[in-house]
């Protein structure tokens, strides 16, 4: 299956300083096709009208809750339609990258919160992949990709806590089943562990918390968000045929395992 013939679809993809739109813009680098979701509607028009001026590529921009299953199956009958119209190209590959942190001690997580970063993480991952994975299964081909992080692998540590770690967590359990299930058909299921990434995902930071940060990075810096976005096309390609239920870890040796 030719890349440049397919669709990328990434959640979270509008934020400013991003992995999403990274990821979107490097797919659109290297041929593909690519769908920008994320919560903010007008955001993700603009940086679907930003991709195809830059690269040339069909790109399309529409909104989505991950955690509603009717949103996301809004987005899903939007994107099918630009496909059937021929504006888009087929769906080969799926970047799960919306989500959202939490720095709060466990005793002071309300259920609320628990319930808001696992949604986001977790389930979005989970509803997104659901209303995708059929048209994969149809053309026996497809690419999906996790976003998870090395808090799932280490206990946090870094700066989200139980229930971001418990989420992320939750997805290599996910990628590893799903990986499994659909071998035969093609498709490859794999997970991405970012450690600290220069985002704005993380709030209430001060220098000295990013400063302590690097100092444990025997690379000596945080990852780029083109770090991140290198290993999720790479993923996506045919030169990664042979690798699922995998996780990569890009935390510039900050955990070695």
């Amino acid at each position: 299956m030719n890349n440049a013939q397919q669709s990328a679809v990434i959640t979270g993809a509008a934020s400013p300083r991003g992995i999403g739109k990274a990821t979107a813009r490097r797919y659109a680098k290297d041929g593909w096709a690519v769908v920008v979701l994320d919560l903010n509607s007008e955001a993700a028009q603009v940086v679907a009208s930003e991709i195809a001026a830059e690269f040339g590529v069909p790109a399309f921009g529409y909104p989505v809750d991950v955690t509603n299953e009717d949103s996301v199956l809004s987005a899903h009958r939007a994107v099918a339609a630009e496909i059937t119209a021929g504006r888009l190209p087929s769906v080969g590959a799926l970047a799960n990258i919306a989500g959202i942190t939490s720095p709060v001690p466990f005793l002071e997580t309300s259920l609320d919160l628990w319930n808001k970063v696992m949604a986001v993480n977790a389930t979005g991952t989970y509803l997104v992949t659901r209303a995708f994975l059929p048209g994969m299964i149809d053309q026996q081909w497809g690419r999906i990709v996790n976003m998870s992080s090395v808090s799932a692998q280490r206990g946090g540590g870094v700066f989200g806590r139980v229930p971001y770690s418990s989420a992320k967590a939750a997805i290599l359990g996910f990628t590893k089943a799903l990986a499994r299930e659909l071998g035969a058909q093609g498709i490859t299921v794999n997970a991405v562990c970012p450690g600290a990434v220069d985002t704005d995902i993380r709030v209430g930071t001060t220098p000295e918390l990013e400063a302590s940060i690097v100092k444990d990075v025997p690379l000596g810096r945080q990852a780029s968000t083109d770090d991140i976005a290198a290993a999720f096309v790479f993923l996506s390609s045919e030169e990664a045929a042979y690798i699922t239920g995998s996780t990569i870890d890009i935390n510039g040796g900050s955990h070695i395992h």
